[in-house]
């Protein structure tokens, strides 16, 4: 498939949004709406047989969700992702973290958005104060066991899928005894 032109529809300091026109392999011509956002980070603070998610309100949703520390840097696109998880874990939950280790990359909705997440496993925890930014006032943080929250995920308690998804990465890591 070949782009053929590209218009901006929509942009503020998180998103933008954008028509592309495209022609197909058969030479037929079409459009893709694409939402462009900054690559994130998500965490799993793992402690022994706990992890850490934090909950807050999801505003599309109208829902508080539960999920792992994860998130964008909007202002700093450029930031490494190693940088910028360890960012989102002491800003979200004030832990830092002695070891974090690269588990894998989650395309969000690849259909329509050019957003990837790196996904990182954060052990050797230590607690501090976090570091929030205004939006996320009214976050809140626990300690949950796997078991837990394992049965959360198949309650609909946990529905976000970059955390079903990371966790997953995080299972077949300890599979292959990484």
């Amino acid at each position: 498939m070949e782009q053929t032109s590209s218009r901006e529809v929509y942009a503020n300091p998180w998103m933008s949004v954008r028509e592309d026109g495209v022609r197909r392999d058969d030479g037929s011509t079409g459009i893709y709406g694409v939402i462009d956002k900054p690559d994130y980070a998500l965490v799993i603070p793992l402690d022994g047989d706990h992890v850490h998610l934090v909950e807050q309100f999801r505003y599309p949703l109208g829902l508080r969700r539960w999920e792992f520390p994860q998130g964008t840097a909007p202002d700093r696109a450029d930031l490494e992702p190693g940088e910028l998880a360890a960012r989102e874990l002491r800003e979200e939950t004030g832990l830092r973290a002695e070891s974090m280790v690269d588990l894998g990359v989650l395309d969000v909705a690849p259909g329509m958005s050019s957003q990837r997440g790196r996904v990182f496993l954060a052990t050797g925890l230590t607690e501090g104060a976090h570091e929030r930014e205004h939006e996320e006032q009214d976050m809140r943080t626990a300690w949950f066991s796997r078991a837990e929250f394992e049965k959360m995920i198949a309650a609909g308690e946990v529905t976000d899928a970059q955390s079903i998804a990371a966790y997953g990465l995080l299972v077949l890591r300890e599979r292959r005894g990484a």
